[in-house]
């Protein structure tokens, strides 16, 4: 073993190794093995949580799309933390694609469009373009209140 790190907050261990016949190197990730998470589909059924699944779809939604495969890591990393931190054994899958929806749309547009459009099941075009226009909308609201000054005043925290 070349090197060990923690990673991902801790939840995780980074090791980088090197193969003793071929000499190649290479990185494994070791994470604790948590209490099964039971996602509960649409028709009721009941899976084990899956990260590989929710990453899948990521990749379909940003497929020749310029975001990086380590940004998709972070963004299940991020859900599976918060679903985790509910403290349930069980959650709807529909919640599971909230909370990659939410992360998505400030992300990329349009993977988040992509996604939207399995998630929800749109039915036709103009379910389609109600999304688009209610993004559009969010945009608008999220960048005047970005432009505004704020009414306390952020504290400088800079050592003197």
């Amino acid at each position: 073993m070349l090197d060990s790190r923690p990673v991902l907050d801790g939840r995780a261990v980074r090791r980088r190794r090197e193969c003793k016949a071929c000499g190649r190197r290479f990185t494994t990730y070791e994470r604790a093995d948590l209490a099964p998470l039971m996602v509960v589909k649409r028709d009721g059924r009941r899976e084990p949580f899956d990260r590989q699944k929710v990453l899948n779809g990521l990749l379909r939604a940003c497929g020749k799309r310029p975001i990086s495969m380590e940004a998709l890591e972070q963004l299940v990393d991020d859900v599976e933390r918060e679903v985790r931190q509910m403290g349930v054994q069980e959650v709807a899958s529909a919640a599971i694609g909230d909370l990659v929806m939410d992360r998505l749309r400030r992300l990329d547009d349009v993977a988040y469009v992509r996604f939207a459009s399995e998630h929800r099941r749109f039915r036709d075009v103009d379910s389609i373009a109600e999304e688009i226009e209610t993004l559009k909308e969010r945009k608008r609201r999220e960048e005047a209140a970005r432009a505004q000054v704020p009414l306390l005043p952020i504290p400088d925290t800079r050592t003197r």
